[in-house]
């Protein structure tokens, strides 16, 4: 399955509406409805009160400034007042109301975001960069909050704010009224027009600031090599390229953005010239007032300002729908890894067999053909072969962090798929060649995934390590299970860090457990204790290992041999061995 998210697949390339975006987006804050409800009646209001407003001022000139009646013209500024004060309060509410809101949907939108990349298999991962899905995480549900807490209510103010004035000039004199709207039909056309050229160039900002953001994360994350080999010229020249990229792309969406604002001021322009001409000749004429052409001068700036305010929002909008484009590519995605029927296919002894199963990664060539064999329990089986030959590929089948491409993978008769993630997380353990380990202590460390133990103090959790046979690695530890432990590796060797994955491992009881080179990089003595360790297991553990080195599998019950496609019954060392300098002869 294609998750490359810089190469979209055919779902991912068929063209979404803004107006479906947006009720995407709007289902994914379904909880904030009674709010925007609320605030969306405030902007009524105060839109309506500014509105009448500006019609009581022409009715005041006319019948009472005209007239010299000045008692009428303080009542009305009364009145007038007291209608400002009220949108004033409604304005506040309004915008207390969208600060909350656009604060909460960022963190839900954040929580969804990141919910959904925990779905998402091992493939999704290794087809995308981590700084591009960090930025997607950061800066563009920040565009999309910036958009909502800032922006959408002056946005829909300026709507209904444009709507009504319309009603109103076409309600005092329907001919001139239809002439002051006429220059915004060619507004409409332009932004009609522009709209989806703005939306692209903000799309590819947004994604050249995901790449910017994955090229810092790759130098800094390999910063200790760039100093080893001194390459710093290389890593500033990958930076430099994709910095420039990031400010011509930048400066590109920049342009668009603001190609707006003097369209819309030209069409401001040309609305205001023609109401004050058409306007004072129909008060010679004797068709119109003073009071009626102020207010109508009023009402074409209460049409064209918030048009020129939505020139700016209108170009926020784009960004913030580029951002949530880039979000909802993530967020329609679905895991292929599905857990399907549980049904007993076949009586075997095995505790876990491969049936003709055929591997191949997105867009990469064969790794596994046909490959079939079987794994009793509480034996300990060796996988070897040469570099690239397909045993993590293997281990990672025997794991479910891929699915097959063909054929099917039993444990205990049940296809391995009919396992719900934490049932096969408890059934098999995995220990890496390079473990990962999170800021915090190595008490922390060694609870990670082992939710039973959570509760137990130091002194607890030190009697269940003692009763598992691992005192001996905690004695590593200077601190103990208080160890500060740095994401960075500093302050503890590789080693230390595998004898924490270890615990981590053994301490959850798997019935297999899967070494992936688990003790490529570990010193001599350290391998040996890890070896004693092992031994300790129950005796229905079974235990698969994934070796170079082939003094780590001496004491193994099977070896195989993979290479080429294919997992071949090695049977003994000796066997092994003469495989191996066979393959490199041949090579």
């Amino acid at each position: 399955m294609n998750y490359n998210l810089n190469k979209p697949s055919d779902k991912q390339e068929q063209k979404v509406s803004t107006f479906a975006l947006m009720r995407k987006l709007l289902g994914l804050i379904g909880e904030e409805r009674r709010n925007l409800i609320l605030a969306l009646g405030a902007i009524l209001v105060n839109a309506t009160l500014s509105l009448l407003g500006t019609y009581l001022v022409g009715h005041t000139i006319d019948t009472y400034i005209q007239t010299k009646q000045y008692h009428g013209v303080l009542v009305f500024a009364g009145i007038l007042l007291t209608l400002y004060i009220v949108a004033f309060f409604v304005n506040f509410i309004q915008m207390r109301l969208m600060g909350g809101v656009g604060q909460r949907m960022l963190f839900s939108l954040r929580n969804a975001l990141f919910n959904k990349l925990q779905e998402l298999p091992v493939d999704f991962f290794n087809q995308n960069k981590v700084g591009d899905l960090i930025s997607r995480i950061n800066n563009d549900t920040d565009k999309v909050n910036q958009f909502f807490s800032q922006s959408l209510m002056q946005f829909l103010g300026s709507i209904f704010t444009m709507l009504g004035a319309g009603i109103f000039l076409l309600s005092i004199n329907f001919q001139l009224g239809l002439a002051a709207l006429s220059p915004a039909l060619i507004v409409y056309v332009f932004t009609k027009i522009v709209s989806p050229w703005v939306k692209h160039r903000n799309a590819a900002s947004l994604k050249s600031t995901g790449y910017l953001s994955a090229e810092i994360q790759e130098s800094l994350a390999n910063f200790k090599v760039i100093i080893a080999f001194d390459r710093r010229d290389y890593f500033r020249k990958r930076f430099e390229a994709a910095n420039k990229q990031n400010y011509t792309k930048s400066v590109q969406a920049g342009i668009a953005n603001n190609i707006f604002m003097p369209v819309y001021t030209l069409a401001a322009n040309i609305g205001q010239l023609i109401v004050l001409s058409l306007g004072i000749y129909l008060i010679l004429q004797g068709n119109f007032t003073l009071g009626l052409l102020i207010s109508f001068i009023a009402y074409v700036s209460n049409f064209y300002n918030p048009l020129r305010q939505l020139a700016a929002l209108w170009a926020n909008f784009q960004v913030a729908m580029a951002g949530w484009d880039r979000i909802s590519q993530i967020l329609s995605l679905e895991t292929n890894l599905h857990v399907v029927e549980s049904t007993k296919t076949i009586t075997s002894t095995s505790f876990l067999s491969f049936q003709n199963v055929t591997f191949k990664y997105p867009n990469g060539k064969e790794v596994l053909h046909k490959v079939s064999f079987d794994l009793e329990r509480g034996k300990t089986y060796a996988f070897v072969g040469p570099t690239g030959g397909g045993k993590t590929t293997t281990a990672s089948l025997i794991a479910r962090l891929y699915d097959t491409t063909k054929g099917t993978i039993l444990i205990d008769g049940n296809d391995i798929r009919s396992y719900t993630p934490e049932e096969r997380s408890r059934i098999i353990g995995f220990i890496l060649q390079e473990p990962f380990l999170f800021s915090g202590t190595v008490r922390e460390n060694i609870l990670y995934g082992n939710p039973e133990y959570y509760k137990l103090n130091n002194e607890q959790l030190t009697e269940e390590i003692k009763n598992a046979g691992l005192e001996s690695l905690l004695e590593h530890f200077a601190q103990g299970l208080d160890t500060k432990i740095q994401t960075t590796g500093d302050g503890i060797s590789l080693g230390q860090k595998q004898l924490i994955a270890f615990m981590r491992a053994v301490l959850r009881k798997p019935e297999l457990l899967i070494l992936d080179e688990a003790t490529a990089n570990i010193d001599t003595m350290t391998e040996q204790l890890l070896d004693e360790i092992l031994k300790k297991l129950p005796e229905s553990t079974t235990l698969v290992i994934i070796a170079h080195r082939l003094n780590t599998i001496e004491n193994a019950d099977d070896i195989f041999f993979v290479n080429t496609g294919k997992v071949i019954h090695a049977g003994s060392l000796s066997d092994a061995v003469n495989m191996l300098l066979h393959e490199k002869n041949e090579s």
